[in-house]
C-alpha cells in the first residue's frame, strides 16, 4: 500500500492527518474515547470511559506519559481548560464537575456525586467552562436541558433551558464555550444547531447547517471550530459564518481541541483512536 499523506483545508490553513498519532503500550487498549484537551505545555490529556484510567496524558510526540483520575471519576465525558491552566471534567454519570491541576490533584467540585436532581444541577451533564472572571457554565445536557452558571467559588447563581427546539430551549446541550466576546456558545445536538448567548442566558443567534453537533473549540484568531455526526469539522468566524469544511475524522469525532501551534486534536468514535491534523506552512 503507498505512503500517502492526506491533506484537509479548513479555511485559509491547511492540514496532514495522522491517524493513530497517540500510542499505547504493547498490549494495551482504549476505552471510549470520549474528549481531550492541551495544556500549556503541550502535552494532551485525554478522557476515555469504561476503564480505570480515565484519564491518559500524552506528550507532543505521541507517547503515552501517565495518566490521573484513578478511583476519582466514573465516566469523564467532557474535558476544557480554564483561564488558570486547570483542567474542568464533566463527570457525566457522577453527575459532577470537577477541577483538577495538570498533574491530576482535585482542586473543586460542583454537584452532589451520584445524587442526580432535576432542574437543580446536575443530571448527567454534558461539558463545562470557564469565563476569565471565574464564572462556570455547565451544559446539563442529557437528564436535563438547561445551562447552568456557577461563580467562581461554587455557588449557583443562574440556569436557563427547557427542553423544545425554539430559542433558548434545548434537546441534548452537548458542548459549551466562552468566547472572547462575553458570549457562551452552546452545542444544541439533537436541534442540529449552536445556540448563541450572553452571560446572563439572553439568546443572541442561532448557528445551524450542522447534523448533532459534537464539540466546540476556538482558536486565538476568534474562529470556532465544530465537530459533527457527518462526520466533518466545520469552521466559522465569529458571526457564525462558514470559512471552511473538512472530513478530518474516519467515523466521527466526539471531542476536539488545539495546541498553541494550531494543530488540532480529535477523539473518535469507534474506532478508538486519538487523529492529529498537523497544521502546514507550506
Amino acid at each position: 500500500m503507498s505512503d500517502e499523506r492526506y491533506i484537509v483545508v479548513l479555511g485559509d490553513r491547511r492540514y496532514a492527518i495522522h491517524r493513530k498519532w497517540a500510542r499505547l503500550p504493547a498490549g494495551e487498549a482504549f476505552g471510549f474515547l470520549s474528549d481531550l484537551v492541551v495544556d500549556r505545555d503541550g502535552r494532551v490529556h485525554v478522557a476515555q470511559r469504561g476503564t480505570d484510567r480515565p484519564v491518559l496524558v500524552f506528550g507532543r510526540d505521541g507517547r503515552l506519559e501517565g495518566s490521573w483520575g484513578e478511583g476519582v471519576l466514573a465516566e469523564p465525558h467532557y474535558l476544557n481548560l480554564a483561564p488558570d491552566g486547570s483542567i474542568l471534567v464533566v463527570d457525566r454519570d457522577a453527575h459532577q464537575v470537577l477541577r483538577f491541576d495538570t498533574q491530576g490533584r482535585l482542586l473543586q467540585a460542583l454537584g452532589r456525586r451520584h445524587q442526580p436532581a432535576f432542574q437543580a444541577p446536575f443530571n448527567s451533564p454534558t461539558a463545562a467552562a470557564q469565563a476569565p472572571d471565574g464564572e462556570i457554565y455547565v451544559a446539563d445536557g442529557y437528564g436535563n436541558s438547561c445551562v447552568h452558571r456557577f461563580a467562581a467559588d461554587g455557588r449557583l447563581l443562574a440556569s436557563w433551558g427547557t427542553p423544545g427546539d425554539g430559542p433558548g430551549q434545548f434537546t441534548t446541550p452537548h458542548a459549551v464555550w466562552i468566547d472572547r466576546f462575553d458570549r457562551v456558545l452552546v452545542g444544541d445536538r439533537e436541534n442540529n444547531r449552536v445556540q448563541v448567548f450572553d452571560r446572563a442566558g439572553t439568546f443572541l443567534a442561532a448557528w445551524r447547517d450542522f447534523y448533532h453537533p459534537m464539540q466546540l473549540w476556538a482558536d486565538d484568531r476568534d474562529l470556532v471550530f465544530v465537530t459533527d455526526q457527518i462526520p466533518r469539522i466545520s469552521l466559522l468566524d465569529r458571526d457564525g459564518r462558514l470559512v471552511g469544511r473538512c472530513r478530518g475524522a474516519i467515523n466521527g469525532a466526539h471531542g476536539l481541541s488545539g495546541d498553541a501551534a494550531g494543530n488540532l486534536y480529535l477523539a473518535e468514535l469507534p474506532p478508538q483512536e486519538i487523529t492529529k491534523l498537523e497544521r502546514l506552512n507550506d
